[in-house]
């Protein structure tokens, strides 16, 4: 069923007399950084008047960016949740950790250098421990041959480097590379925080990177469009963070999964462009492919404030482009009125779980989660803008006009060198340290697990508090004890101060030091600095023109980097009486099957990395993590080693998961590790957009149960037969025999959304194989 937004949803902040024929003379530089390339309007929209004249239909602002960056707009088939898209994004974005894998790939294809705009940010790496300025001169000397290897490799192959210290890498696009209309590739899950710029932004693997880094068609499937409404305006406790925070209670982790969600409505001009960011940001727990915004005043006002007036001009002129049409169809639409909508306390383990904060409290005390908060920790890409620490500092400064400071451990983020510098010149860092708060490097650090944390013991039973965007078992601390909740900077901050999930600020009492009682008045702060905002140090190191004379070393002896092998070809045969390596119980994020924290240092070497395959996954047969039954000697022993056994008999292997299978963050690690220790299908009941991509691309077989039931039917003692393979084709079912212990066979149908390129991949062993087939004939 479709629904249609109603005309009074678009009207504008912005209006233009000027038609879009003003502007076509006019070139604008896609940053400051590029001075040479140009934003692309004129280009976009002859590619949709082409595209139009086809589809004869209003089209949402998603579907306008899409389908503007077709390949080719004259034969596309496109049909919303069915056809694949094949797609010439703007620019493409690596993070330190997902980099070196893609950077890998990209040496190992061959092409001399980058076809599109690439960069690399430094983020990932930095460990949370001391404090930011010890913090980031440890990791640059843990981490020196990785810098190395990423700095070297971006200036031999025309990549722009962001040096450790830049800042979160989502940060860094929305304050430099995110524009209205850009569509824009980012191997992390947290890509659509550009939707805040209203730009498409989407998370992929690695390999789907280099297919656009070497100029090749990037492929997606068409995404449906999910219409979120906003109504009334945001204010007092309220923030943008409660609207995501709302709407994944609403959808739950999945829901969004094969969607863009384009939000929309009168309430979207009381949020300014970074809340838009963090409300996209956080698109990523709802599985949406991506999430924008219409382009307005608040967006043209940010792009000012970050020294791109001329894209604001431009955008401005191009409005019509940069906003769905009126009628345009949704295959959904949710409604939020922000008048009514309460601050959340989402979690603990799953960011779905939504609770209002009059009622989290109560919540914990029936469930026995608890109710003392051990640290509150704000920043994150998700929440780390101007506004949201002059929001939370404004809190801070209340409670220490009353003589309080935080109860819990409190710790801040700067989302980029930008902020910090900014944040710190307005005297927002001192108000933080005099809280008691510690001010962490520009990194992602505890968000992603880089926190080396000392206050609790493993395994102690705690609660954190964090504005960030993850909550899944074990995420920021290794630790599956600790209960971890996702809500605002603002109210990180209230709870921290009261070092308990019971308080409510907007209704509760705290104490002064005079012993007089008092509340906490609303949060309030700046959308942009006053004063503009305060570059700090730079850290941008620019490609040089020609990269020919640029060494890539790797050691081969490194523990931390490791050249690629091609993966072997498929043999053409059936695969016959796999091993179930392991059947797998409830929730499999990406981290249950490539842990990150400690392992994050081997992301640069498959085969040091595949010693963390699957160990935080639990063990359907006996409730347990990292420990199985090896089926040929029957012993027990760790998921790594048990499958490194399987592959030097030469035998292939299966696993078996359960819904939404590989959801969270985008690390094609996660399908890289069982390809290469021997994994030749998972089987499941539903997958996560970007992990079943990432499997294809390297060849293993994504496949689900017809019948979802039929995960019942899988033991850990039986053997696995896909038969029937030569005829893979689109649509078709594939056949498997499941051969139990006892000699009987259950013969099951798996589905898959394979095309016809994809299977190709399949054959040919993975995706970077079948490229350098067709680019340079190695059959």
């Amino acid at each position: 069923m479709r629904y249609t937004a109603l005309n009074t949803t678009f009207k504008r902040c912005l209006h233009t007399t000027s038609p879009i024929y003003a502007a076509k003379s006019r070139q604008v530089a896609l940053s400051k950084f590029e001075p040479d390339q140009y934003v692309p309007y004129e280009k976009l929209n002859s590619n949709l008047s082409v595209v139009r004249s086809r589809l004869n239909r209003p089209l949402t602002l998603s579907e306008k960016i899409l389908y503007s960056h077709i390949d080719q707009p004259e034969t596309q088939e496109i049909v919303r949740g069915n056809s694949y898209l094949k797609l010439r994004p703007d620019r493409v974005a690596m993070q330190d950790a997902t980099a070196q894998m893609a950077m890998l790939q990209f040496i190992s294809s061959g092409i001399p250098k980058v076809q599109v705009p690439s960069t690399i940010h430094c983020d990932h790496l930095i460990e949370a421990q001391i404090g930011g300025e010890k913090d980031l001169a440890r990791a640059v000397d843990i981490n020196r041959e990785v810098y190395n290897f990423l700095s070297t490799a971006g200036a031999k192959y025309g990549v722009g480097f962001w040096k450790p210290g830049s800042g979160i890498i989502h940060q860094i696009i929305l304050e430099n590379y995110a524009f209205p209309g850009v569509l824009l590739i980012g191997t992390d899950s947290h890509t659509p925080n550009g939707g805040g710029l209203g730009g498409l932004c989407i998370g992929v693997g690695g390999a789907d990177a280099v297919d656009v880094m070497a100029g090749l068609p990037w492929e997606l499937k068409c995404p449906k469009v999910i219409g979120v409404r906003l109504t009334g305006s945001l204010s007092g406790w309220t923030s943008s963070k409660d609207v995501i925070l709302k709407l994944a209670g609403i959808l739950t982790v999945k829901g969004g999964t094969g969607a863009i969600v384009e939000y929309f409505g009168p309430g979207v001009d009381s949020i300014s462009c970074t809340g838009m960011g963090t409300i996209c940001n956080m698109g990523a727990e709802i599985g949406a492919t991506t999430s924008v915004f219409p382009f307005n005043k608040r967006m043209a006002d940010y792009l000012v404030s970050t020294g791109r007036r001329g894209i604001a001009e431009l955008a401005t002129d191009y409005s019509d482009f940069l906003r769905a049409d009126s009628g345009a169809e949704y295959d959904k639409v949710i409604e939020i009125n922000l008048n009514d909508l309460k601050p959340h306390v989402n979690g603990p383990f799953t960011p779905d779980l939504a609770n209002p904060i009059d009622k989290v409290g109560e919540e914990a005390v029936k469930n026995g989660w608890p109710t003392e908060i051990k640290v509150g920790l704000i920043g994150s890409c998700t929440n780390s803008s101007y506004e949201d620490m002059t929001r939370a500092a404004s809190l801070a400064k209340q409670a220490l006009d009353h003589g309080l400071k935080s109860k819990s451990k409190f710790t801040i983020t700067p989302g980029s060198e930008q902020i910090r510098a900014t944040i710190e010149r307005d005297g927002i860092s001192k108000i933080f340290e005099d809280f008691g708060g510690v001010v962490l490097a520009n990194a992602c650090g505890p968000c992603i697990g880089q926190w080396d944390r000392q206050d609790v013991k493993k395994g102690e039973k705690n609660t954190i508090v964090t504005s960030y965007n993850r909550n899944f078992t074990a995420r920021n601390d290794a630790n599956p004890q600790t209960h971890a909740f996702v809500t605002s900077p603002e109210l990180v901050t209230a709870l921290a101060l009261a070092g308990d999930l019971r308080f409510n600020p907007l209704t509760d009492e705290l104490t002064g030091s005079n012993g007089e009682k008092f509340k906490l008045q609303p949060p309030h702060g700046d959308t942009l600095p006053q004063r503009g905002f305060d570059a700090g140090v730079d850290t941008y190191q620019a490609p040089p023109t020609s990269g020919l004379d640029v060494k890539v070393d790797v050691d081969p002896k490194s523990n931390r980097l490791q050249l690629l092998e091609p993966f072997d070809k498929w043999n053409g045969q059936d695969l016959v009486d796999l091993p179930v390596l392991i059947k797998i119980r409830g929730k499999c994020t990406t981290d249950h099957i490539s842990a990150a924290g400690p392992w994050l240092k081997y992301r640069g070497h498959l085969d040091n990395i595949s010693n963390n395959m699957f160990i935080g996954a639990i063990n359907d047969e006996n409730g347990e993590a990292n420990n199985l039954k090896n089926q040929l000697t029957g012993e027990y022993g760790k998921v790594p080693d048990v499958a490194r056994y399987y592959k030097s008999k030469g035998l292939g292997w299966v696993a078996v998961g359960d819904e939404n299978y590989g959801e969270g963050s985008s690390r094609e690690h996660a399908a890289l590790e069982p390809r290469h220790l021997g994994g030749r299908a998972i089987i499941v009941k539903s997958f996560a957009r970007i992990h079943e991509t990432n499997l294809k691309k390297q060849g293993v077989l994504p496949l689900r149960f017809s019948d979802p039931n039929d995960y019942n039917k899988i033991q850990p003692t039986d053997r696995v037969s896909l038969v029937g393979l030569k005829d893979l084709t689109p649509g078709k079912p594939v056949e498997c025999h499941i051969k139990h212990q006892d000699g009987s066979v259950d013969k099951i149908e798996l589905l898959h959304t394979m095309n016809e390129g994809q299977i190709e991949w399949f054959k040919a062993g993975s995706a970077l194989n079948r490229m350098r087939e067709v680019l340079y004939g190695n059959k």
